[in-house]
């Protein structure tokens, strides 16, 4: 049975720097009351140092979700997100002002943005990443095959934990792909949170673009893994769904 633990509690929990406690104040209510949270095993997550989070997307509005959700466990997320988004007005003075870090795929400029990840990791933080980039193609809505960022990630701080976290419900109610937006009665989501995965077998492996596709592969199949269970139903056997952008060549998706 899923329950709602909040382990932020008046005078506990990582610190909120202005920008976030105006995110707190401006969406984290109407988020909570526009959809119905539940989280399992919160628990699992760190209440100190860092941590990698890794997050299946199943909707547009999972950042609001996943950042209630880290919030509520009593941590504040930084997520390595799309450098688009930073270019919109107020937007990414915002977003920079919270710690979140924009990433070009493609570019020197992704590796500048993999050093302030790993500057933000040893300064204790909690980053979060959507490896798949984008909502799941997946026709069935499962895990996609997700790009190496997180994997990339990970190879430089092998000592900080990579934890998933699951989710599902919402897409059911709100997907923007096919305009389908419904919130009554209120939509469902679920959250949970899986073990650390284990990434040791590649701790003294070259993190070439082989390496780093099978982190990515594992990293995936346990997010994969974690969502059946939400879903009640046996894992798909069989590799990860592939999308690619129109035009999008293999290499590009890394």
């Amino acid at each position: 049975m899923a329950r709602l633990v909040k382990l932020r509690r008046p005078g506990h929990g990582e610190k909120m720097g202005v920008g976030w406690r105006t995110v707190w104040l401006v969406l984290y209510w109407p988020v909570s009351f526009l959809v119905k949270v539940r989280y399992l095993r919160m628990e699992r997550l760190p209440q100190d140092g860092p941590a990698i989070i890794v997050v299946n997307h199943v909707s547009h509005i999972d950042p609001f979700l996943v950042s209630k959700f880290i919030l509520d466990a009593a941590r504040t997320p930084r997520f390595l997100a799309k450098d688009s988004i930073f270019d919109v007005f107020a937007v990414g003075r915002a977003m920079r002002a919270m710690g979140h870090i924009p990433v070009k795929r493609g570019t020197t400029d992704a590796r500048q943005s993999l050093a302030a990840a790993v500057a933000a990791l040893e300064q204790g933080h909690v980053l979060v990443l959507h490896p798949e980039g984008t909502v799941t193609r997946d026709p069935d809505g499962w895990p996609m095959a997700g790009k190496t960022g997180a994997a990339r990630l990970a190879t430089l701080v092998p000592d900080v934990p990579v934890i998933p976290v699951a989710q599902w419900g919402v897409q059911d109610s709100i997907d923007l792909y096919k305009k389908k937006v419904k919130i009554f009665p209120r939509p469902k989501h679920v959250l949970s949170v899986g073990d650390p995965i284990d990434l040791s077998a590649f701790r003294d492996r070259a993190p070439n673009m082989r390496v780093l596709k099978e982190i990515t592969d594992q990293i995936m199949r346990q997010l994969r893994t974690d969502v059946a269970d939400l879903r009640d139903l046996p894992a798909p056997a069989g590799n990860l769904f592939v999308w690619r952008r129109p035009g999008e060549k293999p290499e590009d998706a890394a």
